[in-house]
């Protein structure tokens, strides 16, 4: 059960309107999620729908990297709308269904590519060493380059800030499912 009530378009200020109609104007085909808690401040709102639609949508990542990174994130921080849609994302952007469910058990996958390892020591040393070592980061940097370091990082930041968002104001997914227990 979310903390915040389903807003209705006619009853919504004309600057969450606004928000609302700059949302689906861009790749995003409908509200969900965290967009929920951005109608508290409109202001913000538009900030951050337009970092998330680069992060989402625009980075230097291919889907298939940038949907895994998204769901390490996620289980991290037990965000049950960003698990629930992007790990059925990161599946349909073939990532294997085992690597999915070693996530979602918080467990190092057995990765076959060798992209998909690296992004997951990249994204699990950021999360919880707050840290990349210099090997890791030499390995990152001969393999992704610096600009697409650098998009992982907004990724990974973007998606934490999601992911607060969401345990904060307790959003479900669209079918209300849960991670973690219910208190």
């Amino acid at each position: 059960m979310s903390r915040l009530p389903q807003l209705i378009y006619d009853d919504m200020s004309p600057a969450q309107q606004q928000l609302h109609d700059e949302i689906l104007a861009g790749p995003r085909t409908r509200i969900a999620g965290p967009m929920h808690a951005w109608f508290l401040n409109p202001d913000y709102g538009t900030l951050i729908q337009k970092v998330g639609a680069f992060c989402r949508y625009e980075t230097s990542l291919p889907p298939r990297l940038s949907e895994l990174a998204i769901i390490i994130v996620a289980r991290y921080w037990s965000a049950d709308v960003e698990w629930f849609a992007h790990s059925a994302i990161a599946l349909e952007n073939d990532i294997a269904q085992t690597t999915v469910e070693a996530i979602e058990q918080d467990q190092r996958p057995d990765f076959e590519n060798g992209d998909e390892a690296l992004i997951y020591d990249l994204t699990k040393s950021i999360l919880e060493t707050k840290r990349v070592p210099e090997e890791l980061y030499q390995k990152a940097i001969s393999d992704f380059g610096e600009k697409t370091l650098l998009d992982l990082t907004a990724i990974i930041g973007y998606y934490c800030n999601i992911a607060v968002q969401l345990n904060v104001f307790e959003i479900p997914d669209q079918e209300g499912r849960t991670m973690r227990p219910v208190d």
